[in-house]
């Protein structure tokens, strides 16, 4: 034994304290000595002392701990005996021989907690007690928990035994077996667990089916199937949901024209089961396997459900309709079927590139209700404009939606469709008449439209329109020639730098950004603005100046210069993105400006741009009086030392 003496004399205290201190030494010495007293004060009615020897006791894995543990199991005291039971779990192994002894004790109670016990052990010599209790033992209680944890251990050794238990013992038993089984996924218990749903109850059988699906066997799906026919519809439509999870779309196309229409009629069948699971299963089969009658029991089951609470089913159900394509049923309920399944046509054809749906979606348009028409318009901006009617005559249905429809949603759709989709020139002059609408959201998109047609008109509309007297005109004016050729509209860009409003001077020099290097005709008039009252402007300008080529020191300068600090901020952003050495003579004050995020920012800076000068200006913000600033200083010089050893 471990002589230690010392922690011999504290576990022997009256003190509370010195009782903790002495549990706390004999678990870091790990002293054999101390066990019967650990043993002693995990009886104690004080919390702390219980704790203390509870956890003691783990830290001295040994056979002597585990003989010193197992009388406890006997124990009257229900908590004293879960928490023996706790700690044997974990040290148990270390005394198998003493556990599986004690597995074949008189006491029923005592062989469930050893049978417990060893389900923990991890160890192959456990398997072997624990297959004899689950075959031998009177109690059931003691197989029910042999076979769950012959199920923990997971040893393909146990499979045999398992077997046998499925085919003699009762319902109890077998549904802790069927789970020990599950996690083992041992071949040669799949067939017994098959063969065993001849003589199983229902709800053994339907456990049953389920734990074959789980393991996901090929040889699973094959006995499965064998048993299909034979089997009642409840048990059927179980099978069929762990046939199809086995088998996958790949594994389903390469079986005989016979089993797949089998699984195609009982698929058809598992739809109108209450379990959902199954129903899911059966869809994602009739996906793969295709056919009119497929995709209008699907569309029945998705009109029964509600799209609030079922918007994730009904969308995986659009899907699974789309995987199988348009059918002559879809076209037959958005024609003149009920609106729910009418909605769902159309969202599977959302997915479905098929000139046939195409045609059909514009031919029943005028039919429909405003939610379906919004549908419809949603379909027809993701097919393809080549397919179906053509660009023309889906232009000239576009034309006609956007002249007659009065739902915000539904033009705005046909609105994209002309500008984006089609870029269709001759819609330009309708495209005009929707950039005053009361929605913006109508606005932006007629404006995009616009954009995306481009060309020559388009041009000459947005020059009339720049020489409005109303702002908004001439804001929308300005962003497109910031989107168009950009050198065509130099000159209305600069001469909208003097524009009154500041939300177009700011537009304008947007729309100059990375051509100021082959437009330097307007960089007067964008440095021109960096004294403009408006700070938005004045950040504006910095961005622009980031982006030239040309030297902009000078401007810099003064940016740094500036009343408003996000101003300097944006300047120490565009210096550091230009990396250029004679600008750390322009970022150096700025460490120790009175704004905490400006100095930062200027820390930063002169990581980005590096040198020896910056470097040295870094080493000295190593000690600045502001700790945010020292950290910036002390990150920058750490990426100043990664950035050497990269190159070495």
């Amino acid at each position: 034994m471990t002589v230690c003496p010392e922690t011999m004399t504290l576990l022997q205290s009256d003190d509370v304290d010195q009782i903790r201190e002495g549990c706390f030494a004999a678990g870091e010495s790990k002293c054999l000595e101390a066990l019967p007293f650990l043993v002693q004060h995990l009886q104690s009615g004080n919390l702390g002392v219980q704790e203390a020897a509870d956890e003691a006791l783990r830290r001295i894995p040994s056979p002597e701990a585990v003989r010193a543990m197992t009388p406890l199991l006997s124990s009257d005291d229900a908590p004293l005996r879960n928490l023996a039971m706790d700690i044997l779990r974990e040290i148990g192994e270390e005394d198998l021989d003493t556990c599986i002894a004690l597995i074949k004790s008189p006491d029923s109670d005592l062989r469930i907690f050893m049978a417990d016990i060893l389900g923990s052990s991890n160890s192959p010599m456990a398997v072997g007690p624990l297959c004899e209790a689950l075959l031998k033992d009177p109690d059931v209680n003691v197989r029910y928990q042999a076979a769950v944890s012959l199920g923990s251990l997971g040893f393909t050794e146990a499979a045999p035994c398992l077997a046998k238990a499925m085919q003699q013992d009762e319902e109890w038993v077998q549904f802790s077996v069927i789970e020990a089984i599950t996690k083992i996924r041992d071949d040669s218990a799949v067939e017994a667990l098959a063969k065993s749903l001849d003589n199983a109850t229902d709800l053994v059988a339907s456990m049953i089916v389920e734990a074959l699906g789980e393991m996901g066997s090929m040889k699973a799906a094959v006995l499965l199937m064998r048993r299909m026919d034979a089997a009642a519809p409840a048990l059927r439509n179980k099978i069929v949901k762990a046939v199809i999870n086995i088998l996958g779309a790949k594994s389903m196309a390469m079986l005989s024209a016979a089993d797949r229409e089998r699984i195609h009629n009982y698929s058809l069948a598992a739809l109108d089961d209450e379990d959902e699971d199954i129903q899911d299963a059966a869809i994602q089969a009739l996906s793969y396997l295709g056919g009119d009658q497929a995709a209008k029991a699907i569309m029945q089951l998705g009109k029964e459900l509600d799209p609030v609470s079922d918007q994730e089913r009904l969308e995986r159900i659009a899907h699974a309709l789309a995987g199988i394509g348009f059918m002559p049923c879809m076209e037959d309920v958005v024609r003149n079927g009920p609106w729910k399944e009418g909605m769902l046509a159309v969202e599977a054809i959302k997915r479905i590139q098929d000139s046939a749906a195409a045609t059909l979606l514009v031919s029943v348009f005028w039919d429909k209700d405003q939610d379906m028409q919004r549908n419809i318009m949603g379909a027809l901006e993701t097919l393809d404009p080549a397919a179906g009617l053509g660009r023309d005559s889906l232009a000239d249905f576009m034309l006609e939606v956007v002249e007659r429809h009065e739902d915000a949603t539904v033009v705005k759709g046909a609105i994209h469709i002309l500008g984006p989709v089609l870029r269709h020139e001759p819609a330009v002059d309708a495209m005009f008449t929707f950039l005053h609408h009361p929605f913006d959201d109508v606005k932006d998109a007629a404006l995009d439209a616009c954009v995306a047609i481009d060309g020559p008109k388009v041009l000459a509309r947005f020059r009339e329109l720049f020489r409005s007297s109303t702002m908004l005109d001439r804001l929308m004016a300005v962003y497109v020639f910031g989107k168009l050729n950009v050198h065509e509209c130099l000159e209305e860009l600069r001469e909208a730098l003097e524009d009154p409003a500041p939300e177009i001077r700011k537009l304008a020099l947007d729309g100059l950004r990375g051509v100021c290097d082959s437009a330097e005709s307007v960089l007067p008039a964008v440095l021109a603005r960096l004294s403009d009252e408006n700070r938005d402007v004045r950040l504006a300008v910095v961005e622009v100046l980031g982006q030239c080529c040309v030297d902009v020191m000078p401007y810099m300068e003064q940016a740094l210069l500036d009343e408003d600090d996000w101003v300097k901020v944006r300047a120490l952003e565009a210096l550091a993105q230009r990396r250029e050495a004679e600008s750390v003579r322009l970022v150096a004050p700025l460490l120790q400006h009175e704004n905490t995020l400006v100095a930062i920012k200027a820390v930063e800076a002169l990581g980005d741009i590096g040198g020896e000068a910056a470097f040295r200006l870094l080493l000295e913000a190593l000690t600045s009086d502001n700790p945010d600033v020292a950290a910036a200083a002390e990150a920058a010089v750490d990426r100043f030392k990664s950035a050497e050893e990269g190159e070495l």
